[in-house]
């Protein structure tokens, strides 16, 4: 997918799922769940990425196993948003669901990749005070790897904002 062979991408993920899966093993299913859909996303097949999104609260709520959970609410907050602009009420429930969760977790990148979603929202939303006064304090938060990718996006995102 990142090589930019898309559907060869969606297909090595689904197969590679289904491989881990058959073997017997449910453990890191939620995050190669969210993998999943995220390659539907890309493909611009947000039923389906939904689904697998679906699939995955399923699979966290029976194991118990959340440390990726907050990423699989931002996530599907984001296929909403690509689905429908009318979707954005329920993109903030999903966003801020994953803020809380990564907070609760001190899943400190997590929260940032939450956060900056919820604020890209607010800011189309006009609540740019509000998408700053939550940004700006998780991304001071970090002392170091300001090239990521994450933290370049939320710099820029907090440079709008202000």
């Amino acid at each position: 997918m990142e090589q930019g062979q898309k559907e060869e991408g969606l297909m090595q993920i689904r197969q590679g799922l289904m491989d881990h899966r058959a073997a017997g093993s449910e453990l890191l299913v939620p995050y190669f769940l969210t993998l999943l859909a995220e390659a539907y996303g890309r493909l611009n097949q947000v039923e389906e990425g939904l689904n697998v999104l679906n699939d995955g609260v399923e699979v966290i709520e029976r194991r118990g196993e959340r440390w990726y959970e907050a990423e699989l609410h931002r996530l599907k907050g984001e296929l909403l948003l690509q689905q429908s602009p009318d979707n954005a009420s329920e993109a903030v429930s999903c966003f801020q669901q994953a803020v809380t969760i990564a907070q609760n977790q001190s899943a400190k990148s997590l929260e940032l990749r939450a956060s900056t979603s919820l604020a890209k929202l607010w800011q189309q939303q006009e609540k740019s005070k509000e998408a700053y006064d939550l940004l700006s304090p998780i991304y001071n938060w970090f002392t170091e790897g300001h090239d990521t990718a994450d933290l370049i996006d939320a710099k820029a995102l907090l440079d709008e904002l202000e």
